[in-house]
């Protein structure tokens, strides 16, 4: 930081070269296979820049990119990013002409959705490129298995539809050995087999981040990791992935306070002898869950320090002992944890969340967010 630059009070600091390097782990792992990669950057890229994320990943080795919905890969496409593009999910009255015209394939789960991209197709002259989703055992979207043999019947007949993919979405990837994955693999088969009856020859994905990291045989011809790209390992000791955000602020100001002076709202943390506080200008509305009160450290000064009181909805207080951090000196909240600073996974587990939230809480305007070193 210069004389000159003002630090941030709310910033993201984003390694797109840690996202290339673990997309390039989890493509290796994905060729030696024989499957290609898609780089799911939905919510934002998990609230790393969903542009400079899809770049990155592609510097990686994937192939494809994934986006959950038509506004978010068009957003992509917008950005100059021709790469195979899919979404997923959208309104149950959704247009899917934009998607069609800007080359984007999308997801059908029922006879009216297939219905409504035929639609589009007529209307815009555009095939339609569908990924036919089953429902092997999540329950969410996807096509019932008993609707399933008529769906894939009518996509094989319906002119302007091209029948690109069958797929589908696991559970529990994330529990290695967890019974459904199997029994999902199992009915994903049975439903490949009927397309296929049909007269389909589409291509296959299953595997999410973990399945990608742990189940080979679930490869098949694509894979769609999403939050081990951005370096957070659903069963860490499968990979060594490297995270790419670190949230930091910095110190606005310090304070020497007396053995039984209180902090924060409510009181509830009480000083045993004369300690220095630090006040950080980040607080809840900039994604620090205030459950997180009393129970969270940053790394200040080359430390661990802990945060007392409560976490306000714009500042923490952090307890500094005899220590007096200059003004403007960085805290971050979390990282890489490489040099035993806290980590968004310890957030998670603090708060019995996953870290997959804590990272897209940062998509928020009050958090800046940069790409220092950002390849062009």
């Amino acid at each position: 930081m210069t004389a000159h630059t003002r630090p941030a009070r709310a910033l993201a600091t984003v390694d797109l070269g840690a996202i290339r390097r673990n997309v390039a782990l989890l493509s290796s792992r994905a060729a030696a296979s024989g499957a290609a990669t898609m780089a799911i950057v939905k919510a934002d890229g998990y609230g790393h820049g969903a542009e400079q994320a899809a770049r990155a990943a592609l510097r990686g080795g994937a192939t494809w990119l994934g986006a959950c919905s038509m506004a978010e890969a068009l957003a992509l496409r917008q950005a100059g990013i021709d790469a195979p593009l899919f979404s997923w999910l959208e309104s149950w009255d959704a247009d899917f002409a934009p998607a069609l015209e800007a080359g984007i394939d999308v997801s059908v789960s029922s006879a009216s959705e297939l219905a409504r991209v035929a639609g589009a197709s007529a209307r815009t002259g555009k095939r339609a490129r569908v990924h036919l989703k089953i429902d092997t055992g999540l329950s969410r979207n996807g096509c019932p298995p008993e609707l399933w043999p008529t769906l894939v019947k009518a996509a094989a007949a319906e002119s302007g539809v091209d029948v690109v993919a069958v797929w589908s979405h696991l559970a529990a990837a994330d529990e290695p050995g967890h019974p459904s994955i199997d029994r999902q693999a199992r009915r994903f088969s049975e439903a490949y087999d009927l397309a296929r009856e049909a007269g389909l020859t589409p291509l296959r994905h299953l595997a999410n981040s973990a399945a990608t990291l742990t189940r080979p045989d679930l490869h098949f011809d694509l894979v769609r990791p999403g939050i081990a790209i951005y370096g957070l390992n659903p069963v860490p000791e499968s990979a060594d992935l490297t995270p790419a955000m670190t949230f930091s602020s910095h110190v606005v100001l310090t304070k020497r306070i007396a053995a039984g002076e209180a902090v924060s709202y409510g009181l509830t943390w009480t000083a045993e002898r004369d300690t220095t506080v630090a006040l950080v200008p980040v607080g809840y509305a900039d994604g620090v869950p205030r459950t997180l009160s009393g129970r969270m450290d940053v790394w200040l000064g080359g430390r661990r320090r802990p945060v007392v009181g409560r976490v306000c909805m714009d500042q923490i207080v952090v307890d500094c002992g005899d220590d007096e951090p200059p003004l403007g000196a960085e805290v971050v909240l979390f990282g890489t944890g490489s040099e035993g600073g806290p980590t968004a996974r310890e957030w998670a587990d603090t708060i019995g969340t996953i870290d997959y939230e804590i990272v897209t809480g940062m998509y928020r305007p009050r958090v800046q967010r940069t790409y220092p070193g950002a390849e062009s």
